[in-house]
């Protein structure tokens, strides 16, 4: 049993091969070569008055990688305003500033377990490598400009991933505080040797760029579709577009499934924007913590049963027919699947390079049949 930490991942997992990985295991989703869970959320209210603990877990397998992977997550949520008076979500565990998720890899050969990796950097780079996945197969080959919104970690492994599948010369930049989005634009120049530039409007980010990204926590909609123009590759990482997004959009994908859809009648959605199937608890008094706002500003956030998957571009029963359309990439679903790709990709260069801390696997298997 292999002991992974984030320092380590950072050193083994380039963003190429953590989209090539996210790729090959998509592909075996229409075969049965690949499986996975979609996201279940379970909440509880917190200490903290304002808050609620969540517990958050993903599955996925592949056969051809003989692994299967579970990714677990323990947070304390909540909701302040930011000075525009829009609702963001924070969250952390224990105290602000940590934060506990992690993943656990098994054989699907022997049931094995395999390694236990923090999912900090790893989570960043999957998700960053499915917005890839969709700047591969839906942005115009030629685009080279982007505008992000946001300039968290997200927006980092965003830009990596566009600068791994496209030739991108220059970058805009926005979020709602100077001073994080000129870090960005500092930060991002350098590492990845282009053209970064804070502006200072979401709209100057949008305007005339090849491939618009919305990498934010916002809780209301970042994106708006009014903004947009003709030929433009649009992707998110929350949902946080507004309904005109769904409007103008010629061609639109969603990554795949995201959330579980519970069907007994005792299980309430969580309304609000957030997802569906989630399990919610407290009485009517707490669940007043919830953020209150209109469920019409994440419409259509995930996409539909309807809407085609990731598996239609790889088939290509869906694609780009014109340099004018508008494309639209929903990066999420599967993500269940996106750990055990990438964290096999992690597992076996660390096993390879002798990296990680071994655990001996013995601590984690019993003699009593459970």
């Amino acid at each position: 049993m292999l002991l992974i930490d984030n320092a380590t991942v950072e050193r083994l997992l380039p963003m190429d091969e953590c989209i090539d990985a996210q790729d090959y295991a998509f592909r075996g989703l229409p075969t049965g070569e690949s499986v996975h869970r979609p996201r279940i959320d379970l909440y509880m209210p917190a200490q903290r008055p304002d808050g609620y603990y969540r517990w958050g877990t993903m599955e996925g397998a592949s056969d051809a990688l003989g692994v299967f992977a579970i990714r677990m997550k323990s947070d304390i949520l909540y909701w302040p305003r930011d000075e525009h008076g829009y609702w963001k979500e924070e969250k952390y565990c224990m105290e602000p500033g940590t934060y506990c998720g992690l993943i656990m890899l098994f054989s699907t050969r022997d049931g094995e377990p395999l390694a236990m990796i923090n999912d900090g950097i790893l989570q960043h780079m999957r998700v960053g490598g499915g917005a890839g996945l969709g700047v591969r197969y839906l942005s115009r080959t030629d685009s080279q400009t982007v505008g992000m919104l946001g300039s968290g970690g997200m927006a980092r492994t965003y830009l990596e991933a566009f600068a791994a599948v496209r030739d991108i010369r220059s970058v805009k930049v926005f979020s709602p505080t100077k001073a994080n989005r000129e870090r960005y634009a500092e930060e991002m120049s350098a590492k990845l040797e282009l053209e970064v530039r804070a502006v200072d409007t979401p709209e100057a980010a949008v305007e005339d760029v090849d491939i618009v990204s919305a990498c934010t926590n916002a809780m209301e909609p970042a994106l708006k579709g009014d903004w947009l123009s003709p030929g433009q590759h649009v992707t998110d990482v929350r949902g946080e577009l507004d309904a005109r997004v769904f409007e103008r959009a010629d061609v639109t994908v969603k990554q795949g499934v995201a959330h579980s859809r519970p069907s007994n009648e005792d299980v309430r959605s969580m309304g609000d924007g957030y997802n569906r199937g989630d399990y919610i608890g407290g009485t009517d008094e707490q669940k007043q913590r919830l953020p209150a706002r209109l469920r019409e500003a994440r419409v259509n956030a995930g996409g539909t049963d309807e809407t085609p998957t990731f598996n239609d571009l790889a088939s290509g029963r869906v694609s780009r027919t014109s340099r004018d359309q508008i494309t639209l990439y929903l990066n999420s679903g599967n993500q269940g699947l996106q750990f055990a790709a990438v964290g096999e990709v992690v597992y076996r260069k660390a096993k390879e390079q002798g990296l990680g801390r071994e655990l001996p696997t013995e601590w984690f298997l019993q003699d009593i049949r459970d």
